[in-house]
């Protein structure tokens, strides 16, 4: 099973990878001076909002029995998913210097409780420190450099590396949750809606 610490290795070395990659463009190309049409600040924490709700949700909605359930000896169990998750907020993002709060200990915190109110606990203490770390940021933070990740490396770059590692397991739980026969909680609320709007008719 990968630990959290390996996992920030590997996206460390896959940014460094694509950014060394990266072809340079015609050097007789003008700059790109067209205003943005996507704000990344305010989208991560959109994205990552609703991540978090949908794994809160998820947890709460599962019967206790299911949290040490993994579909295999060598997988993470429905807890370390959502505990990888919220452990990942302060990995991640320590790659740009936000400092995890005192006791965290990134090796153990996967392992660290069975309990849903813990789980649930842990998922908000973390996304409030997503939140807090992200909306502290300025435009300017976004493209500020990080060469230790590689020679084109910013912040914005982790910033996206969470995002897409939150969606992925969500994804993951998800597999988990539909295996045990348990249909996501937005899915429910989804499909009343749609029962309720076609009962109307």
């Amino acid at each position: 099973m990968k630990t959290p610490i390996f996992s920030l290795i590997c996206l460390a070395c896959i940014l460094n990878a694509s950014a060394v990659a990266m072809p340079a463009g015609p050097a007789d190309n003008p700059a790109d001076s067209t205003a943005p049409s996507y704000d990344m600040k305010a989208q991560a924490l959109l994205d990552l909002q609703g991540v978090n709700k949908k794994c809160v949700d998820l947890a709460q909605a599962l019967p206790s029995d299911k949290l040490t359930w993994r579909p295999s000896a060598d997988t993470r169990s429905f807890a370390e998913v959502f505990l990888h998750v919220a452990g990942e907020r302060y990995g991640i993002l320590s790659m740009m210097g936000a400092n995890p709060p005192a006791g965290f200990k990134a090796r153990e915190f996967e392992k660290s409780t069975t309990e849903k109110d813990r789980i649930v606990e842990d998922l908000n203490q973390s996304w409030d420190f997503a939140n807090k770390t992200i909306n502290g940021m300025s435009n300017a933070d976004f493209a500020k450099l990080l060469p230790k990740l590689g020679p084109q490396a910013n912040e914005g770059d982790v910033v996206y590396i969470l995002v897409a590692d939150a969606h992925e397991h969500l994804g993951q739980l998800i597999a988990y949750a539909r295996q045990n026969g348990i249909v996501p909680p937005w899915t429910v609320q989804m499909e009343k809606k749609k029962a309720a709007a076609a009962a109307g008719k």
